[in-house]
């Protein structure tokens, strides 16, 4: 039986940056059971991005669709969703559909929830929500908005048909808080690329970017990601400006007009520390895999959030890995990496510098067959096409 599936709040495909974007261009791009049509909402200017001006257009084999909105400022993301979905159903109406999927990526829209999902089962369908993190955590949005983002959540588990949770402590979490809804939960992670970098060290495009920041391979730790109190930035600066290694710490991040950037200078005076080296966004991913692939060693502070995108990338290439000792990192990483706790890196670093190559080696090996076994594109493909057919 043919199956659309009409996927809400991403920015749209071909995937820019971003972790839903990725997500849902894998989705598409690592299709196995033909008899599932995708349908994408992406914002225009998104689309722009790579050239494209038509309204409707295909991409690895999804009908696409963008949708134009006005900005607004941070009711920007609301206005989007509401719009998308509203033409999302317009389209199963057009397109006669039997038991269409609608899948809402993230809680953005509950007080408007309710009109909706009346309206997807007038036609026989149903309503799918990627609950996301715990985004009204997140220090970033005002106590208005993070009281926005709980009222919302609650009432997007209330209504959807079916929550699919990136991460088994986002379930629980889900379980336990929202009991008197009796959420149907499912958990599905999200995936990774498993692909070597094919650069060498002779490579210009590595000579030049590793001379540029006066960097060495295996002479760096490395963090890659959003510049943003939650993810632990000024633990992991002061902890390391009070260590006494010999290695530098690499932070590929965007800091450009960062009011938390400017804090965290003044609290740690890291701009005297030399080894302390911002270098910027990396968008070349062949590039970047390779930085990954010679760092000393991988530091992951996230500590709000599902399965994090970054954490996958590492352990799939970094040969050590030294993760926030809380849930998330843990059910994600298990035995392949070390934990740490925020007051006691730097006696850390100085212990795991005295590793030797054998434990590294182990340790590597074991990240990469964990993700491997669950966390690779085609896995997680194959376990959203199998939630997808089954209406159980």
């Amino acid at each position: 039986m043919k199956k659309n599936v009409y996927i809400i709040g991403s920015k749209g495909i071909p995937a820019n940056y971003g972790g839903f974007e990725t997500f849902v261009e894998k989705l598409t791009e690592y299709q196995q059971n033909k008899d599932i049509k995708y349908y994408v909402a992406c914002i225009r200017e998104n689309s722009l991005k790579s050239g494209i001006k038509k309204d409707i257009f295909e991409h690895n084999g999804a009908t696409c669709f963008n949708v134009d909105v006005p900005n607004i400022g941070p009711a920007k993301a609301i206005w989007y969703d509401v719009a998308a979905l509203t033409k999302a159903i317009k389209f199963a109406i057009k397109n006669n559909d039997v038991s269409p999927d609608f899948y809402v990526l993230a809680c953005r829209i509950g007080p408007f929830i309710h009109y909706f999902k009346k309206k997807i089962k007038s036609i026989g369908g149903r309503l799918l929500v990627n609950p996301d993190g715990h985004e009204w955590l997140r220090e970033k949005w005002s106590l208005p908005v993070r009281k926005y983002w709980k009222f919302s959540e609650s009432l997007m588990i209330k209504h959807a048909d079916l929550l699919v949770c990136d991460s088994k402590n986002i379930e629980s979490y889900i379980q336990s808080e929202y009991k008197k809804y009796k959420p149907k939960t499912t958990y599905i992670a999200y995936g990774t690329d498993l692909s070597k970098s094919t650069f060498s060290p002779d490579s210009e495009i590595v000579r030049k970017w590793f001379q540029e920041k006066n960097i060495s391979e295996n002479g760096y730790y490395l963090v890659v990601g959003r510049f943003v109190p939650e993810n632990n930035y000024a633990s992991m600066l002061r902890e390391f400006i009070k260590s006494k290694s010999k290695k530098d710490f690499v932070l590929i991040t965007n800091v450009e007009q960062n009011s938390f950037f400017e804090k965290l200078k003044l609290e740690t005076k890291f701009d005297r520390d030399s080894r302390i080296k911002f270098v910027g966004t990396v968008y070349d991913q062949n590039l970047l895999k390779y930085i990954r692939e010679n760092a000393f060693a991988y530091f992951h502070g996230h500590e709000v959030g599902g399965t994090n995108p970054s954490l996958l990338e590492a352990l799939a290439s970094t040969k050590l890995n030294l993760l926030l000792d809380v849930g998330f990192n843990r059910e994600v990483a298990e035995d392949s990496a070390i934990y740490w706790k925020k007051d006691n890196l730097s006696t850390f670093i100085e212990n795991v510098e005295s590793l030797d190559s054998d434990e590294i080696n182990q340790l590597q090996v074991k990240a990469f067959s964990r993700v491997k076994e669950q966390f690779s594109w085609e896995f997680i493909v194959s376990e959203y096409e199998n939630c997808l057919m089954n209406r159980n």
